[in-house]
């Protein structure tokens, strides 16, 4: 039994521990903005860019299509969103309200990140950054992570 390692000798769980502290805390805090962190990933997909289809928000947020309609829907009772076309050839886009709630989201992603992250110096956090970019191009890895 002494020569299984300890929890702690295993990156994935370092990283699962990081990631679960920053994630958690950025979701209460877009919580009291009245969003998900599955809603602001849309809201900033669809933020800067012209009316945008499911299918492309499928293909750029690596979800399913059944996803992106439940966050849509949620999103347009919020007012946050827009949808025009039909059935057949829908585009979203965001609201006025949206584009005004775009900025002050992403205002708390960077106070958030800052909160963990500025313990680390300007170096060490570009080298954190490169590396995970690396992992992510290197196993293909395309879905936003927004649970």
């Amino acid at each position: 039994m002494s020569d299984i390692p300890d929890l702690t000798a295993h990156t994935g769980y370092l990283l699962r521990m990081v990631s679960n502290a920053v994630s958690q805390k950025f979701a209460r805090d877009v919580e009291g903005e009245g969003v998900t962190v599955a809603e602001w990933a849309m809201l900033r997909s669809l933020y800067g860019s012209d009316a945008t289809t499911p299918s492309d928000l499928v293909r750029k947020m690596g979800m399913t299509k059944g996803a992106i309609s439940k966050l849509a829907d949620r999103l347009l009772d919020k007012g946050l969103i827009a949808r025009t076309g039909s059935n057949r050839g829908q585009s979203l886009s965001l609201s006025p309200a949206g584009a005004q709630r775009v900025p002050i989201l992403a205002a708390l992603a960077d106070q958030n990140d800052a909160a963990f992250f500025t313990v680390l110096s300007r170096e060490e956090h570009k080298q954190l950054r490169d590396l995970l970019h690396g992992l992510i191009k290197t196993h293909g890895l395309t879905t936003m992570p927004v649970d």
